[in-house]
Parts: C-alpha cells; structure tokens; sequence
C-alpha cells in the first residue's frame, strides 16, 4: 500500500501528542482564575484566568477543554481504529483515516492560529503539519479511477449528498450571519471577544463550507472523487458535531448563554450524519485481496 508507513508514522505522532496535550489541557489548573479584561473594541471579557488556556476568555476556554475531551474519547480511538483497519488494507479503514485526520488537522489549525500563546504552541504547530502532511499522504493513496466500482449502487447518494449541501449551508448562513452585520457597521462582533480576527469562522467559511457543497454535488453525481471526499467530509461532519455539542454543553456549564436553537439543532445534525456515515460503510465492497490503493 502506498505511503503505508509515513502514514503510520505521522498517525503514531499525532495520537501520542494530542494525548498528551488534551490531557493536558483538560486538567491544568494553575493561575488565579477569571478576571475581566478590556478590550481595544471598549467591551470587557472575562478572562478565564487558569490552566492551559489561562488566557482565553471563558467562552473560548470552555470549548477548547470540551474539544480536548473529545479528542481523548472520540478523535484518538477513532484514529487508532482506522489505521488499524488502513494497515489491514480495508477501504473502510482508509475512509475513516482520512476522515479522522482531517478533524485533527482542523482541530490543531483552529488551535495554532486562535488559542492565546501558551507553553503547548510548538505542540500544536507539529500536530497541525503531522495531520496535513498524513490527510495528503492518504488522499493521494487513493486510487480515484477504480474507487466508484467499491460502492453499491443501492446507496443513497441524494440523501447523503443533500445532508452535506444542507449542512454547508447551515454553517455558512450561520457564520455570514454573525461576520456580515459587523462588515456593515464597520464594528467588532461579540464572538470575537480578544482576539484579532475570525479563524473558525474563516476555517468554515473558506473551507469546510465549499468543501461540503462540492462533495455534495460530485456524490449526487456520483462522480469518483465524490464518494472519497464525501466520506471524509461525513467523517469530519461527526467528530466537528460531536465536539460542538460538547462545547456547548461545556459552556452552558461555564455560564455562557447558548442559543436554543444551537441547543437542539447541534446535536439533531449529529445523529443524522451518524446516521449518514452508517450508511456509507454499509455500502462499501470490499476490493478483492483488500487492493485500495495505487501500486508502489
């Protein structure tokens, strides 16, 4: 299998690093606690003023520690799991990889580019290479041509296309919805808090977003690379959702007013896409002899 061992490599360093820096993030605990701040725009934040993420505002704070507890009990087993299955030479596994890998190469872009400098920047720096150079190593591993004939034709193609396309198009009405007002007025949005500029947003707005869409389409299609980055877009939809929710919930622990309509329609599209991922694998034909990949 092409790339097999620089895959298990990079996937090897991102699971003990992340650990590490998850574990790591959940439970430090120094510093004096939360403090208000002032901000340039004139609003003042509460600062959330312990552990690792001392000097993100609470909001922030709170779902980067939701997000590190997702990591441990769902991102490191999914991807421990997939590369066993990516060394069995199952198409599967290599779908699940893919997917997985790009949650933590979002996960640790979001996390270089928007957390406050702390002492685990060089950590997250290395995750974020070691997850992009491991998600272009296994989508180029990919036999793209052949890749149509591992799927059945019973498989809903119009459902799961159109639950990417509806969810691209949920998060970018979302996002255009708090960033457009703001362009408008030539203020600050409160989400932005600190911090200097918009990088979630930015991550969803110039990639995800179109990503879903044109994975959408290319399935609907069924045009080859369809059925590959639908997989990894519906596996990177679960793990996003997944810690969505959690940071919500974490939130709502930390004070912080959630909409009801994030409350309920957050976790909604979580169960469909897991819904969607199930029916994906259950149409997977596996190739004779477990061939999935270019030849060396």
């Amino acid at each position: 299998m092409k790339y097999k061992k620089s895959i298990t490599r990079l996937v090897l360093i991102i699971v003990i690093l992340s650990l590490f820096a998850s574990i790591y993030g959940i439970f430090s605990s120094q510093g004096k606690g939360q403090y208000d701040f002032k901000t340039i725009h004139d609003t003042t934040v509460t600062i959330f003023g312990k552990g690792l993420y001392q000097n993100d505002s609470v909001s922030a704070a709170s779902q980067a520690i939701a997000q590190d507890i997702v990591t441990v009990f769902l991102g490191v087993p999914l991807l421990i799991v997939s590369l066993y299955l990516f060394r069995k030479e199952l198409l599967k596994g290599k779908l699940l990889l893919a997917g997985t890998i790009a949650y933590f190469l979002y996960t640790y872009t979001s996390y270089s580019f928007l957390s406050m400098f702390n002492q685990f920047f060089l950590v997250d720096v290395i995750l974020m290479s070691a997850s992009f150079y491991a998600f272009v190593l296994t989508m180029m591993s990919f036999d793209i041509d052949k890749l149509s004939s591992y799927f059945s034709e019973k498989i809903p193609v119009k459902f799961i296309g159109g639950l990417l396309i509806f969810i691209g198009t949920v998060f970018g009405l979302m996002w255009l919805g708090i960033v457009t007002p703001s362009i408008i007025s030539g203020t600050a949005p409160n989400v932005l808090e600190h911090y200097t500029t918009l990088v979630i947003q930015a991550l969803d707005l110039g990639f995800v977003v179109p990503t879903a869409f044109l994975a959408g389409i290319l399935l609907i299609k069924r045009r080859p690379f369809g059925y590959l980055l639908s997989t990894v877009v519906t596996v990177k939809g679960i793990t996003m959702l997944t810690a969505l929710t959690a940071m919500v919930i974490n939130q709502m622990l930390a004070g912080v007013e959630v909409s009801l309509a994030i409350l309920i329609l957050i976790p909604l599209l979580n169960i469909i896409i897991i819904y969607s991922l199930y029916l994906i694998m259950k149409n997977i034909k596996e190739p004779k002899n477990n061939i999935v990949s270019q030849s060396n």
